[in-house]
């Protein structure tokens, strides 16, 4: 049976038409009513669906406890949990990075998925912490697992970045191009704070979350993705010395220029107002309610912003799938580490409707929403 790929009209959270017939057809050079052809004779038509083949998660093995920024305030612990949600975070080792962690997740996801790295299309790491300026990280993984048939690149939307990433694939998979595409969020963050700031250090911490999408005619996997930016809001979340506009240099260095700044009320407001518009509009969006959703796996920033968007949308603060307690803001790590985490320990499960959502610098923001 031979296979012919069209894109036709579709509905939400539709791919490309996969058209089958048992003879080989030659259509007019001038083209044809597609839909009417199919209608009246014997062919078929499935729609591609992009689904979660396996997952994959890795974060340093040191454990960095609120106790680390005793220096920063008094009772760090309290203070920290109490504002933040936060118990613990993760820090590299001086010898490890970014690609490191991302290596470790996707030979996880491979494992998980028992496919050889030289099946995957595609590779594409979301990190706002690369190895280096260039080449890509994306690069650096795909030589360390042996993806040789694979292109590989990097996304650079901060903490929205692996949903952003999730997006990119399901659209790749979705055209009928590519079958199997590796996404990896992956940060070290630790090598970027000013740990003299008590109001951004103590909030990050370094991962991996990785999964792997693949091709599939079954209605499941990813459904709805909506993505979105607003460069108004660029500054309110920056290393102002880390590119061309301002090259690290001494003075730079000095001014403590090439680390992490954040405007935190600005950015507090932005998500608390446009992450219950974003569960709204991608629920309707797929056609279903609030109630209709499972699980959220929001980005893991603050315990505070969670809990104002479980009071604006009204959806019970046990659906939201947490581990800020233990690991901190990983950034493009968080959300990708979350589901392997609930994946793995049986929490999500087959029929489960799963809304994964990021916001982060940018200002960006943006969400999937899955059936497992």
């Amino acid at each position: 049976m031979g296979y012919i790929e069209y894109n036709l009209e579709r509905g939400p959270g539709q791919g490309a038409l996969i058209v089958s017939h048992p003879e080989r057809v030659l259509f007019p050079l001038g083209g044809v009513n597609l839909r009417a052809f199919l209608t009246d004779t014997n062919w078929s038509m499935e729609m591609l669906y992009s689904k979660v083949l396996a997952t994959g998660g890795r974060v340093p093995d040191r454990v960095v406890t609120n106790d680390f920024f005793a220096y920063l305030v008094e009772d760090a612990d309290e203070w920290i949990f109490s504002r933040t949600g936060i118990r613990a975070r993760r820090f590299a080792r001086d010898d490890e990075a970014t690609s490191d962690l991302a290596t470790a997740a996707a030979l996880q996801a491979l494992e998980r998925g028992k496919i050889a790295a030289g099946e995957l299309d595609c590779i594409i790491v979301s990190t706002s912490t690369p190895d280096m300026i260039l080449p890509s990280t994306a690069c650096m993984v795909q030589k360390n697992i042996g993806a040789a048939n694979a292109f590989a690149f990097d996304i650079n939307a901060v903490c929205t970045g692996f949903v952003y990433a999730v997006d990119a694939a399901d659209s790749f998979i979705k055209s009928g191009k590519y079958k199997r595409i590796l996404v990896i969020g992956a940060d070290t963050y630790s090598r970027i704070l000013d740990f003299s700031d008590k109001t951004t250090s103590p909030l990050f911490g370094d991962g991996a979350g990785a999964l792997i999408l693949e091709a599939t005619t079954e209605r499941k996997g990813v459904m709805e993705t909506i993505i979105k930016s607003n460069g108004n809001g660029w500054d309110l979340i920056q290393v102002p010395s880390s590119g061309s506009r301002k090259p690290v240099t001494a003075e730079t260095i000095e001014l403590r220029e090439n680390t992490f700044k954040m405007s935190g009320r600005r950015v507090y407001s932005f998500a608390t107002e446009m992450i219950p518009k974003l569960i709204e509009e991608i629920t309707a969006k797929a056609g279903l309610q609030l109630d209709d959703l499972d699980f959220i796996i929001p980005h893991q920033a603050n315990i505070r912003i969670i809990d104002v968007i479980t009071k604006k949308t009204g959806i019970a603060k046990e659906k939201f799938l947490l581990n800020l307690d233990r690991y901190g803001n990983t950034a493009s790590a968080s959300v990708g580490l979350a589901l392997d985490e609930n994946l793995r320990n049986g929490v999500i499960r087959e029929g489960n409707r799963v809304l994964m959502m990021g916001f982060g610098g940018g200002l960006s923001w943006g969400g999937v929403l899955m059936q497992f």
